[in-house]
C-alpha cells in the first residue's frame, strides 16, 4: 500500500466520465481497478445508472460486488448512504459514469455529473482523441467550465496515435491549466466484443495486457493523490437499521446469462437468500417467502430452459397455490406461455397467458426509466429489451395492465404490469422493490 487510507476523510474516490459514450470509460475504469488491486489496494467499484453489465466487469476485477448509483431510482440521500456503506472498508472508490458526463433523463438530472455533485467527488474525464489535437481545447474548456459545482480533476486521452500526438494533447491541458493523467494508445487489445444489450460478458477478458498499458501510460499515482473524497463525513454513514436486511427467505434464479441482471443492493436486502439455476436445477419452493426471477437472456438458452420441465412445473404450481413471485423482463418472459424464436416455439412456465417473440424480424427497442404505483407503493426501475408480446402473429399488441406505467418525465408508456394471484411481473427491472 502506498499511503495510509484508514480514515474516512483520507479515503480516495473519483468518478470516471467522458464527453460521449464510446470514449473508453469502461476500458479505463476496468484497467485502473485491476492495476490498483494488483498494487494491494482494496478497490470498491460503483456504476452510475441502471447498468448490469459493466458491473460484472468491475466485480470480476475487484473481487467485490459493484454497486449501482442512480438518482432516478433512489433519492440522493440514499445514493450517499450506498456509497458510504459499500465503500467504508475500501482504500479507493472508483465510480464509472454512464453516457456523456452531463447526459441525464432530463437535461443533466440523473447524469454522471449529478452523481459526482451528490457524492462530492472529483471527475476524471476520458476523451477520445483519435481525430483531433488542439481542437480539444475548446471542447475540454466547455466541459471544465460548464458547471462549477462539478470538479473535473484531470483528463485521460484515449486512442492516441503517437508520442507526438500526445505531446500536442498535453499542450491543450497545459493551456487550460488542467491535470493530464496520461493516455492510452490505439491498440486492438483494448477492443471488447459487443452484444445487442451491451458488452459481451459471457467470457470476461483477461486484464493483464490492459493493466500493463495503464501502468505504462497513465500517471495513476498522481490521480490517486488528487482524488480525495471531499465533502462526505461520518454523518453520511447509514445507521444499522437503514441497511439491516429484512427477514424474508428469498429464492433467486441466477446463472451466467439467462437470469443474471441483479442489483447487489436488492440481494443484500434479504437476510436469507438462496440461489438456483433454472436451466439445471429444481428449486425447493417449500417455506420460502419470495421467488425472485430477474432479467437476463433467457431467449439465448431456450433449449436448456425447456429441458428442465420439472423446474418449470414446480414454479407454475408454486404460483397457482399463491406463492409470491417477483418477475422482471427475462423472468417475466420465463413465466409466460411460450417464447418464439427464429428456431421455433418453446414452452415456458405457463403462469402468464402470453407469447413473447424473440425473432430477429420482430425486434423493437424499448428503453427508459419506468415508475408506477401499485397497492399504494411506488416502484421505480428501468426497461431495456428488444423482445415483444405477440398475439395471433401480431407483435406488440397492448396488454391489460394492472396499473399505468410512466417514464422519467411523467409521460405514460404502454409497458404492462401483470398481477396474477401473488405474482407481480413486468418488463421493468425494479430497483430496491417494495416486496
Amino acid at each position: 500500500m502506498q499511503e495510509d487510507t484508514s480514515s474516512s476523510t483520507n479515503r480516495k474516490a473519483f468518478l470516471i466520465a467522458a464527453p460521449t459514450s464510446g470514449s473508453g470509460k469502461t476500458t479505463i475504469a476496468r484497467g485502473l481497478m485491476a492495476l490498483l488491486v494488483s498494487k494491494g489496494y482494496q478497490v470498491q467499484p460503483f456504476k452510475c445508472g441502471p447498468d448490469y453489465i459493466d458491473t460484472k466487469f468491475h466485480t470480476a476485477v475487484c473481487g467485490r460486488p459493484s454497486i449501482n448509483l442512480d438518482t432516478f431510482m433512489a433519492a440522493p440521500e440514499h445514493v450517499c448512504e450506498l456509497f458510504a456503506h459499500y465503500g467504508q472498508d475500501a482504500d479507493v472508490c472508483i465510480v464509472e459514469g454512464m453516457m456523456g458526463l452531463f447526459d441525464g433523463y432530463d437535461r443533466d438530472r440523473g447524469s454522471s455529473a449529478e452523481i459526482a455533485r451528490v457524492l462530492d467527488i472529483p471527475v476524471v474525464l476520458v476523451v477520445d482523441a483519435k481525430s483531433a489535437a488542439y481542437s480539444m481545447a475548446p471542447l475540454l474548456s466547455g466541459f471544465i467550465n460548464f458547471r462549477k459545482d462539478v470538479h473535473i480533476a484531470g483528463i485521460i486521452f484515449n486512442k492516441v496515435g503517437s508520442e507526438r500526438h500526445y505531446q500536442m494533447l498535453q499542450e491543450v491541458c497545459s493551456d487550460l491549466d488542467i491535470e493530464c493523467f496520461g493516455y492510452l494508445p490505439k491498440d486492438n487489445v483494448l477492443e471488447q466484443g459487443s452484444r445487442y444489450l451491451g458488452l459481451d460478458y459471457s467470457k470476461l477478458p483477461e486484464s493483464k495486457a490492459l493493466t500493463e498499458l495503464i501502468e505504462r501510460h497513465l500517471e495513476w499515482e498522481s490521480l490517486i493523490k488528487l482524488s480525495v473524497r471531499r465533502g462526505r463525513t461520518q454523518s453520511s454513514l447509514p445507521t444499522d437499521s437503514e441497511f439491516a436486511p429484512c427477514g424474508q427467505k428469498t429464492l433467486i434464479a441466477r446463472n451466467t446469462e439467462s437470469f443474471s441482471f441483479l442489483y447487489q443492493e436488492n440481494i443484500d436486502r434479504f437476510e436469507h437468500v438462496f440461489f438456483f439455476d433454472p436451466e439445471t436445477e429444481v428449486p425447493n419452493l417449500e417455506n420460502i417467502d419470495l421467488l425472485y426471477l430477474p432479467g437476463g437472456y433467457p431467449e439465448k438458452h431456450l433449449g436448456a430452459l425447456v429441458s428442465n420441465e420439472v423446474c418449470r412445473q414446480a414454479i407454475k404450481d408454486y404460483a397457482e397455490r399463491g406463492g409470491k413471485i417477483q418477475a422482471e423482463c427475462g423472468g417475466m418472459m420465463y413465466l409466460c406461455e411460450k417464447i418464439v424464436s427464429d428456431d421455433g416455439t418453446y414452452p415456458m412456465c405457463g403462469v402468464l397467458p402470453y407469447t413473447i417473440t424473440a425473432r430477429q424480424a420482430d425486434r423493437k427497442l424499448s428503453l427508459g426509466y419506468r415508475r408506477f404505483m401499485f397497492d399504494g407503493k411506488e416502484y421505480r426501475g428501468h426497461e431495456f429489451h428488444y423482445t415483444q408480446f405477440m398475439v395471433s402473429g401480431i407483435t406488440n399488441p397492448l396488454q391489460h395492465s394492472a396499473c399505468q406505467v410512466y417514464n422519467a418525465r411523467g409521460e405514460s408508456v404502454d409497458t404492462p404490469v401483470f398481477r396474477y394471484k401473488n405474482v407481480l411481473a413486468s418488463y421493468t427491472h425494479l430497483y430496491n422493490p417494495k416486496l
